[in-house]
């Protein structure tokens, strides 16, 4: 006994290591992204007209900070993901407009860094639980998809321990993947079930699969993630990529008629009980104190899957700000984004200051202390200065695009889209002028096309982004190439994506993710 007191003693005496200390000290982290979800489906960001009841992400503002002026990449799926996990702009790859397509290679280049990868490298165990939608190399035979071997590329590829997801929801194959390998051989054909699905997709099914599933069964594996990783004393990283509420338009029946306006607006109410079922499980597994836990949207609410029901509810699924999904203006890339972490970020704190999906690069390295190397995280500034409460802004402008392309950049209140009309869904004529200039700050939405009226913050502004595009970085370092070249301003009107039904049938523009 007195041998055991005595080495008990001796080990008290003696310092922690350097890497011992930091590991002690590491945060886990969660980022939760919720797909197509509006600023205003979120009953904390717009408590005088929502009409949807969100306790789980509203009580996670409430014990952190919600952020006001977030913005993802883009106004579309794959793009805006993309910069989340890099930290680097999408439209320096090779996807200048769209989404991935079924099938389509990785967009991660091979030996890219990712958040995954640089918190790999320092000690996290890392795992994606949820939609992919960033390509994966398919096995084929004969020209052919198959499915009974390896899938390479995908997320196990790009810095993650673990993968279990279904890559897109209302794409094919309609199968779960796990790591690098399908669960379930889909050997049955799915037709393109009932419109009101907005599945759009004919293909490879698994024997009984069930699309009001996806997300009950998602949230259980990463629940149980969580038990596995509360018996183990490394840091995790866990990136949940939620699949709704975006199509198919499949709440479980627990949700089905639940916020008595629309099956979209249940399965946000899904989507918050998603939500819920992670803090439970943190809580329960005594992990809250040191997690930081993020949630977000990786675009705005989708136009397509039924606007009329939240409008005769007098709901706003964009908030205060104009356009939806696929738009250029606010309501296509201004995101709820909140973060809560105990101990650092004060409970109902509020932050205005500009910041991109894509600084949460910047951010997990500044917070693990690790150094980016200079092809990395080209456009990703860190946000933890806001985290701890600063109040001064952390990075000068922000740069998104429409799913048709069409820039925007942002410094201050002033705003320049470089072209006409939406870049997205609507056909809306922004009158003459070459592009669209607002001021934000009496102008949230983007109602008075002042263009004319300042052209020296049109000319500022235009310096500003060609200088970005041709740095191949918004941030400092050496210059860095684009896998491209990027065309700032459009060649032809983009003003509108014409028609749903055509974007399903895949002639030219793919944005359905």
């Amino acid at each position: 006994m007195k041998h055991v007191i005595l080495t008990l003693a001796i080990l008290l005496l003696v310092p922690l290591t350097k890497s011992q200390a930091a590991d002690m000290q590491k945060p886990n982290i969660v980022f939760i992204l919720a797909d197509d979800l509006g600023y205003g489906d979120v009953q904390y960001y717009d408590p005088q007209f929502s009409k949807i009841a969100t306790p789980h992400i509203d009580r996670l503002a409430r014990e952190g900070m919600s952020f006001l002026n977030a913005h993802a990449s883009s106004a579309c799926c794959t793009p805006s993901r993309y910069s989340l996990l890099t930290g680097r702009y999408n439209w320096r790859t090779r996807l200048q407009a769209g989404v991935l397509k079924p099938y389509d290679p990785p967009l991660i280049e091979p030996g890219r860094l990712t958040v995954a990868g640089l918190l790999w490298k320092q000690g996290y165990h890392t795992a994606c639980i949820g939609k992919w939608h960033l390509g994966w190399d398919w096995p084929r035979r004969d020209g052919k998809e198959v499915f009974d071997q390896p899938i390479a590329g995908g997320p196990t590829t790009c810095g993650f321990n673990y993968y279990f997801g279904t890559d897109v929801p209302n794409y094919p194959p309609f199968t779960f993947i796990e790591n690098d390998r399908v669960t379930v051989q889909p050997t049955e054909t799915f037709d393109g079930g009932p419109r009101e699905l907005f599945v759009g997709r004919k293909g490879p099914m698994a024997p009984g699969w069930k699309f009001e599933r996806i997300l009950p069964t998602l949230t259980g594996k990463v629940v149980s993630y969580l038990g596995e990783r509360a018996q183990d004393k490394q840091p995790f990283f866990l990136y949940f990529p939620l699949t709704t509420p975006h199509e198919p338009i499949a709440p479980s029946e627990a949700f089905r008629g639940k916020s008595g306006i629309s099956p979209v607006a249940d399965l946000i109410m899904e989507s918050d009980w998603a939500v819920g079922q992670v803090l439970e499980a943190l809580n329960r597994h005594h992990m809250t104190d040191n997690t930081l836990v993020i949630f977000s949207s990786d675009n705005g609410h989708s136009p397509y899957t039924g606007l009329k029901a939240f409008q005769d509810a007098g709901h706003r699924v964009s908030g205060p700000f104009r356009g939806y999904k696929a738009d250029a203006w606010e309501g296509g890339h201004h995101e709820p984004f909140v973060a809560k972490w105990p101990g650092v970020v004060k409970p109902s704190s509020r932050c205005d200051q500009l910041i991109s999906l894509a600084d949460f690069m910047a951010t997990c390295a500044d917070i693990v202390g690790a150094k980016l190397p200079a092809d990395a995280g080209e456009d990703s500034v860190s946000i933890l200065p806001l985290l701890r409460g600063s109040d001064r802004p952390v990075r000068d402008v922000v740069v998104s695009q429409s799913a048709r392309g069409l820039f925007t950049i942002q410094r201050g209140y002033w705003k320049l889209i470089l072209g006409q009309g939406s870049g997205g869904f609507a056909k809306i004529d922004t009158g003459p002028d070459q592009g669209q200039l607002y001021d934000l700050s009496g102008d949230v939405a983007e109602a008075v096309n002042v263009y004319s009226k300042h052209p020296e913050v049109v000319t500022e502004l235009t310096a500003v982004i060609e200088k970005i595009v041709a740095a191949g970085r918004s941030t400092p370092g050496p210059s860095q190439k684009n896998a491209v070249p990027v065309r700032l301003f459009p060649k032809k009107d983009t003003a509108a994506i014409k028609g749903r039904k055509r974007i399903e049938s895949e002639t030219t523009l793919q944005t359905d993710g």
